[in-house]
């Protein structure tokens, strides 16, 4: 087994690029074309989806970038206003991604465009998905809306990269240079897109591939600020460092990890369990999303990627109980959802679960004499959960320290959360592995379980040589 991995990653392994002068000035053209398409299709893509929350749910119409935040808005929407936006959403999402499948081109995701940099992702197909996905998320979808700024970005790099006659290699890097700034524009995340690019998609901390991450996702950020101004997406109070919060980060790592792997698979399960294009999909979109629409009039929370109710964590506005259920909550929706063909991304649901689990073990730790504030709870769950539940510890510790701006002294807390939570996914990881080995000397009927859900093991990682200069 580990023979036949090797040989797969030797065979998307390129060779090392030499670049003259000539095709260095090439390459330096479209990194930063690169950064300006992803910046503006950024900056695009949120405008659209803050005019679409706001006209669905009637607030604020005279400053679609600002004004009330969608939280806001939603709590102010009457009852019956929530549940017919969301049958209407349901009804997009179902019409919308199957005309997709009966009559788009088959998809190519940006993992698939970096390992193959010839496989193309379809214009208007790829244009299609991110729109669904940005109506969508602003009508209520509990998904992420990260996934289609990416996406753009990428199509654009690939495109400007074939355009300049750029070869395999360097073409692989802008296309997930490209997802990285589209990343950066939409979050106003410069270090975060591109240590998201080196740490996710290409593995490598090249010196080249890093300066071409950092300069694609800055132009990027800096683009997006003349549409959505220069911002952080959480406002956070000051909190100060503790012992009693250091304990409960170094106690609780793990827990935020095994939690996110578990997460990670369910989500695994229900998006590959979605049913095909047909009348079937449709339906079952508007009765996930009507479900979560009658929800919603008791828990306005539910509505949306989950950004306004991390918020609240944050600000320690979060009772256990609520937060419990609310956590219970956001992550049956999101599987549903998922489970009924919607799409979406996990990034900022990913973040909101480990800020509510996080209030929950960290109001028990306040009940037995500490007096930890649950915003300071809040952020340490949010990093943890996210570096599991994504696979991405130094790029969840970099998106929150971006999101939030918070203290240097804040980082130490954070680290040991992280740490803990990776070593216990992966302990996890190595254990489900280990079972779906030994499943395959049971016979066939008694490992049939446990084969299906090996099948849904993340594949290897791809590494990439470093670029070099003639």
């Amino acid at each position: 087994m580990k023979a036949s991995r090797l040989a797969e990653q030797n065979a998307v392994m390129p060779s090392p690029i030499t670049l003259d002068r000539k095709s260095l000035v090439r390459l330096a053209v479209v990194t930063v074309l690169t950064g300006v398409g992803a910046g503006l299709g950024g900056m695009l893509l949120a405008l659209l989806l803050h005019a679409v929350q706001h006209v669905a749910y009637g607030y604020s119409l005279n400053a679609i970038a600002g004004g009330e935040s969608f939280l806001q808005g939603v709590d102010g929407a009457s009852p019956e206003r929530r549940v017919i936006v969301m049958a209407v959403c349901g009804l997009i999402a179902g019409s919308g991604w199957w005309a997709l499948r009966r009559f788009g081109r088959p998809l190519v995701s940006i993992k698939q465009a970096v390992k193959s940099p010839d496989t193309r992702m379809p214009m208007l197909s790829t244009l299609a998905h991110a729109l669904l996905q940005i109506v969508t998320v602003a009508l209520g979808s509990p998904l992420g809306r990260e996934v289609a700024p990416r996406e753009v970005g990428s199509l654009v790099a690939g495109w400007l990269a074939r355009v300049a006659g750029l070869s395999a290699n360097e073409t692989r890097v802008m296309i997930a240079c490209g997802a990285g700034a589209g990343l950066a524009a939409v979050y106003n995340v410069p270090l975060g897109g591109a240590v998201f690019v080196l740490e996710v998609l290409l593995v490598t901390f090249d010196a080249t591939t890093v300066a071409i991450a950092l300069v694609t996702s800055v132009i990027a950020a800096v683009v997006a600020w003349m549409g959505l101004g220069d911002e952080s997406q959480y406002a956070i109070p000051s909190f100060a460092l503790s012992g009693s919060l250091i304990a409960w980060s170094v106690a609780t790592g793990p827990v935020f990890g095994i939690a996110a792997y578990a997460f990670s698979r369910f989500m695994d399960r229900a998006r590959n369990a979605a049913p095909g294009a047909g009348w079937l999909m449709i339906l079952l979109n508007v009765l996930n999303f009507a479900v979560i629409g009658l929800l919603a009039v008791h828990f306005p929370q539910l509505l949306g990627n989950g950004k306004g109710t991390a918020q609240l964590g944050f600000d320690g506005q979060l009772s256990i109980g609520l937060a419990a259920a609310l956590l219970a909550l956001k992550v049956a929706v999101s599987a549903s959802s998922l489970r009924v063909g919607a799409h979406g991304g996990l990034l900022t649901p990913g973040l909101t679960v480990g800020a509510l689990l996080a209030v929950v073990l960290g109001g028990a730790w306040n009940l037995i004499g500490a007096s930890v504030p649950a915003g300071a709870f809040a952020l340490v769950g949010a990093a943890a959960f996210l570096a599991s539940s994504m696979n991405m510890p130094i790029t969840a510790i970099v998106l929150v320290a971006e999101f939030t701006h918070l203290g240097h002294d804040m980082l130490f807390p954070v680290v040991f959360a992280v740490a803990g939570s990776i070593g216990a996914s992966r302990v996890c990881a190595m254990l489900a592995s280990r079972a779906s080995a030994g499943a395959t000397k049971m016979p066939t009927h008694m490992a049939a379980s446990v084969t299906a859900n090996a099948a849904q093991e993340r594949p290897a990682r791809m590494k990439l040589l470093p670029v070099t200069h003639k």
